[in-house]
């Protein structure tokens, strides 16, 4: 990619970082501000009862169990007998085959043992003996988990520079192409340490047509390495490359050899939709045509495209879910090339559905609670929505996804995120990945896709990655988002303000920002000496705001506004969609609402409350000075606190 510096961590230093975020020393050992001896005979008390519980698991059962205390995760206490916590603020254990590690956390102390040392050893200063079984990445994420900060090198003070020739508009820390047009994401794999993503590239735009896979790869899911082209379109005379799922086929289903990637997508000619199959046995680098393509071939469908592959381990198969108008179809695989219909999932009143998603996690964390959920991208237009990501929650069997009969709901309530593509981390351990698991989306909208005033690459850009669980809120399972928490290596130092009253002219003075790359997070709250109602977060340059982020305490939903940015006040004739504000329901927390507001130079993203909702906008900043400013509509609020954060460059 032009214009595409490559930041990466040495490797060195990030192993480094990694022992440093699980180093342990002997409870026991003298240090500075050591917790009380009450406090560790706690942690020790519940990390032995751990141990106990684990032994008498194993003996019973032949398997050790897992277990959160301030998750719904309680397998282990099902396995053996109850746990007594009397005393910590959180306990966690994770398991594999081979053993179990734990830590409780008492404080901001976090005390760890595992199965293969009976000894308690405090996070933060030593080395962790695990089992061989689980992974020290496994283990850094429970720490993290607990509050043990994952620890990394801070950028360099360079990283926060604009790069040399950077238009106006390209963005700091979203993927972006170099040049040209971007669209779809493709699911990212893992393979020896190394994350491979894909996203659909047209090189020709705007005078061509046809997309193929352009590849990037990255140890962190945030800071990208440019690969160029991997699947290229039109060499095999059935068209452009599509959106599809790359696989690692760990057991040689195909043939291709043990750890082959395989990629399945959708090629299309003279518009005939069909899926195709494609190798690699280099880790993905370089991808060869099946001989025998398509491995599908239309049955005579206008819509059938987009299809995503998942492994059902529970039923020794690969499962394929497909785009197929306002239905989603079902086929089954052993190995990759020969795919059988086994079913159907109709939703209707969503227009055409596209890129589907199947995947599984713990409701509430609890894995006795553990839910299918099947996602598409969709139209709302019949509900006062744009297009973004639908879901429903349900029951696969191997055969059928069944939904469980609630209404669908939508991942993010802004303009622009749409093809979303979700995954988790095969390093870490089942009840790990069953918690939680990333996510990404393409920032755009396909009724003003082509409009927008880029002039050096076209098409938005992804959003971050982001962490998903599903809990229940409102009596319903439903997805709640976070930013990833390796986004923190790109943080520069935080600026805060202490608490103040918020009128109409203002909060007074916020942090000025430094360019156009920054993370807030705001607390606003309606206190009883409060007559507001409405509370903004006005983004602004030379004094006009051209983007409005805020919260509505009447109808507790929170809202972005970008009708006077550089797109909406411009010359191109964008869709009235465009213009639209968009507002997400998220009722207030004992009177306070929580923002985390991620800025870059062409979007805005919001996590509300905890990720309960989010919402995505591009947002596309007037020329000038840029600036903050916290403001009522009329009355009075709070703003409970306020903090800046500088985003560093991740290209």
């Amino acid at each position: 990619m032009k214009n595409l510096r490559t930041i990466w961590i040495v490797v060195a230093a990030a192993a480094a970082a990694v022992l440093v975020a699980l180093a342990l020393v002997p409870a026991t050992g003298s240090r500075p501000g050591a917790q009380s001896q009450a406090a560790q005979s706690q942690a020790e008390q519940a990390l032995r009862g751990i141990a106990d519980a684990q032994s008498e698991a194993k003996e019973s059962y032949g398997r050790y169990g897992s277990y959160w205390l301030s998750s719904g995760d309680r397998t282990l206490e099902k396995l053996a007998h109850p746990i007594r916590t009397e005393g910590v603020a959180d306990l966690r254990s994770i398991e594999c085959p081979g053993g179990w590690v734990a830590a409780a956390r008492i404080g901001n102390d976090v005390e760890v043992m595992s199965s293969v040392e009976d000894r308690v050893v405090r996070a933060g200063s030593g080395g962790v003996v695990r089992p061989e079984c689980v992974s020290p990445e496994a283990v850094e994420s429970m720490l993290a988990d607990l509050g043990v900060s994952r620890q990394t090198p801070a950028p360099a003070i360079s990283a926060f520079d604009r790069p040399e020739g950077a238009s106006e508009f390209r963005p700091s820390y979203h993927i972006t192409p170099g040049k040209n047009w971007m669209n779809d994401p493709q699911r990212p794999i893992l393979l020896d340490g190394v994350w491979h993503y894909y996203y659909l590239y047209n090189a020709g735009y705007p005078k061509e047509n046809g997309t193929e896979w352009y590849h990037l790869t990255s140890t962190d899911l945030v800071h990208w390495k440019d690969e160029g082209v991997a699947i290229a379109k039109y060499k095999n005379g059935l068209g452009d490359i599509e959106t599809g799922s790359a696989v690692v086929d760990h057991d040689n289903s195909a043939g291709f050899g043990k750890d082959a990637v395989l990629a399945v997508m959708t090629q299309q000619d003279q518009g005939i939709q069909r899926q195709s199959l494609f190798y690699s046995t280099d880790n993905g680098y370089s991808f060869t045509a099946y001989a025998q393509n398509p491995v599908m071939d239309n049955p005579g469908e206008p819509n059938w495209r987009d299809p995503k592959i998942i492994r059902d381990e529970a039923h020794g198969q690969w499962v394929m879910a497909l785009a197929e108008g306002d239905k989603i179809g079902m086929y089954t695989s052993p190995d990759l090339k020969n795919w059988r219909y086994a079913s159907g999932v109709e939703r209707t009143g969503l227009g055409f559905l596209e890129c589907p998603e199947l995947f599984q996690l713990d409701l509430d964390g609890d894995p006795s609670k553990r839910t299918w959920v099947l996602a598409a991208s969709a139209n709302g237009s019949e509900e006062g929505f744009t297009t973004g990501v639908a879901y429903w929650t349900g029951e696969w069997d191997g055969t059928r996804f069944t939904p469980s009969g609630e209404p669908h709901q939508w991942l993010d309530a802004g303009s622009d995120f749409y093809a979303a593509v979700t995954w988790d981390d095969p390093r870490l351990t089942e009840s790990q990945r069953m918690s939680s698991r990333h996510a990404i989306g393409w920032m755009n909208n396909w009724a003003y896709a082509r409009q927008l005033p880029t002039e050096d690459w076209h098409g938005g850009a992804d959003s971050i990655v982001r962490d998903i669980r599903l809990d229940t809120i409102a009596g319903k399972p439903t997805l709640v988002s976070n930013p990833s928490a390796a986004l923190k290596s790109i943080e520069g130092p935080v600026a805060t303000t202490r608490e103040r009253r918020m009128t109409q002219d203002g909060a007074g003075r916020l942090p000025a920002p430094e360019g156009g790359a920054y993370r807030l997070d705001v607390t606003l709250e309606r206190t009883a000496d409060d007559d507001g109602s409405e509370a903004r977060i006005e983004l602004g340059s030379d004094g006009g705001t051209f983007a409005t982020v805020g919260y509505d305490f009447a109808d507790e939903s929170a809202f972005i506004s970008r009708d006077a940015d550089a797109a909406a006040t411009g010359k191109a004739e964008l869709s009235p969609d465009y213009r639209a504000s968009r507002r997400a329901v998220s009722p207030a927390r004992d009177g306070k609402v929580e923002l985390s507001i991620f800025v870059d130079y062409s979007s805005v993203e919001v996590f509300i409350n905890g990720g309960k909702k989010t919402m995505t906008s591009l947002v596309f900043p007037t020329a000038g000075t840029p600036s903050i400013k916290a403001v009522t509509a009329g009355g009075t609020l709070t703003l409970k606190s306020f903090s800046y954060r500088r985003l560093a460059s991740t290209h």
